[in-house]
C-alpha cells in the first residue's frame, strides 16, 4: 500500500515536472512566435518600403529617360553604348540629374527653335560678304584719297612757296616805291608747314626800325596793305580790282604816291581799277569819274566824266 502510494507520488512529481517543462517550452515557443511575428512584420514593412522605393526609382528612371530623350533627342538605349566610355559613367545618379537639369535650363534660356535659322544664316553671310567687299573698297578708296591728298599737299606747298616768293619780291619793291625807301618782307609763322602757317608782315618805313604791321600808324598800314594787294595782283592779275576808300587815311603826299603806283600798276597789267574815293587829288588822277548829282531837289542823276577826253579837248583848243 505504502509502495503504491509512494509510486503514485513519484508519478505525480514526474507529471508535475513534465507539466512545468511543457509550460516552459510553451512559453519559449510563445516567445519565439512573437519574435517571428515581429520579424515577419518588420520584413513586411521593409518589403513595402522597398516596393515603394522601387516604384519611386522606376518613376524617376522613366522621368529621367523622358528628360534625357527630350534634351538629346535620343533614347537611353541609343545613348548607352557611348555613355559607358564617357566622363559621365563615373557620376552618381544625383549628379547626373543635376547636370541634366542644368542642361535643360540652359536650353530653355536659349529660347524657341528658329526654323528659319539656316535661311537667316545664309542671308547674314551674304550681307557680311557684301559689307566686307564694301569695306575693302572703302579702304582702297581711302588709300587712294590719302595718296591724292599727299600729292596735292606736296604740290600745294611747292606752289604756295613759289607764289609766296613772287609776292614777297613784288611786295618789297612796291613798298619801297610807295614809301620812297625803306624795306619790308613777308614771313610764314607759327608752323613749319606752309599750308598750316600764318602770315606776318614786317615793314620798316624810312627812318624807322623794322616792326610788324600791327604796330604801324593808320596811314602806314594803309600804304603797306596797298603794296601787298598790288604785289598779289602782279603775281596773279585779276580783270577787275575795287579799292574802297583806300586813300582815306593818307595825307596828300601819300595820296600822290598811291595814285602814281596805281598808274604804274595799270600800265603793267590789264586790270581795271575801280576806286571809290572822296579825295579830290585821287579823283583828279583818274581816267573817268562816276558820281551822283541832284540837279533838281529830290531827283538824283548819275554823271560820268571822261577826264582824259576832257584833257585832250583842252589841249586841242
Amino acid at each position: 500500500m505504502l509502495d503504491a502510494l509512494a509510486h503514485a507520488e513519484q508519478a505525480a512529481r514526474t507529471a508535475r515536472d513534465a507539466v512545468a517543462e511543457a509550460e516552459s517550452a510553451q512559453r519559449e515557443a510563445d516567445s519565439h512566435l512573437r519574435q517571428a511575428e515581429g520579424a515577419a512584420a518588420t520584413a513586411r514593412e521593409a518589403r513595402a518600403g522597398a516596393e515603394a522605393r522601387l516604384a519611386g526609382a522606376r518613376e524617376r528612371l522613366a522621368e529621367t529617360a523622358a528628360r534625357l530623350t527630350d534634351a538629346t533627342g535620343e533614347t537611353p538605349e541609343t545613348l548607352a553604348p557611348g555613355a559607358a566610355d564617357s566622363e559621365f559613367s563615373a557620376l552618381s545618379s544625383q549628379e547626373l540629374e543635376r547636370r541634366l537639369d542644368e542642361a535643360r535650363l540652359t536650353r530653355e534660356r536659349l529660347g524657341a527653335v528658329n526654323l528659319r535659322a539656316d535661311t537667316e544664316a545664309q542671308e547674314l553671310e551674304a550681307e557680311r560678304a557684301r559689307l566686307a567687299r564694301e569695306h575693302d573698297e572703302l579702304v582702297e578708296a581711302v588709300a587712294r584719297l590719302r595718296k591724292a591728298v599727299d600729292t596735292l599737299s606736296r604740290e600745294g606747298r611747292a606752289r604756295l612757296l613759289d607764289a609766296f616768293e613772287v609776292v614777297d619780291r613784288h611786295f618789297q619793291t612796291l613798298f619801297s616805291a610807295l614809301f620812297g625807301g625803306g624795306r619790308a618782307e613777308l614771313a610764314l609763322t607759327e608752323n613749319d608747314d606752309p599750308l598750316e602757317a600764318g602770315l606776318e608782315i614786317y615793314a620798316c618805313p624810312p627812318g624807322k626800325k623794322m616792326e610788324t604791321m600791327s604796330l604801324m600808324s593808320g596811314g602806314e598800314q594803309a600804304l603797306t596793305a596797298t603794296a601787298l594787294i598790288f604785289a598779289v595782283f602782279l603775281a596773279n592779275p585779276a580783270p577787275v580790282c575795287v579799292l574802297d576808300e583806300v586813300d582815306a587815311p593818307l595825307d596828300d603826299a601819300n595820296v600822290d604816291r598811291f595814285c602814281s603806283m596805281l598808274e604804274e600798276m595799270r600800265s603793267m597789267t590789264d586790270t581795271r581799277f575801280l576806286v571809290i574815293t572822296h579825295n579830290p587829288v585821287t579823283m583828279s588822277r583818274m581816267d573817268r569819274l562816276f558820281g551822283v548829282t541832284m540837279g533838281e531837289r529830290g531827283v538824283s542823276q548819275l554823271v560820268s566824266v571822261n577826264l582824259r577826253a576832257a584833257e585832250a579837248m583842252l589841249a586841242a583848243e
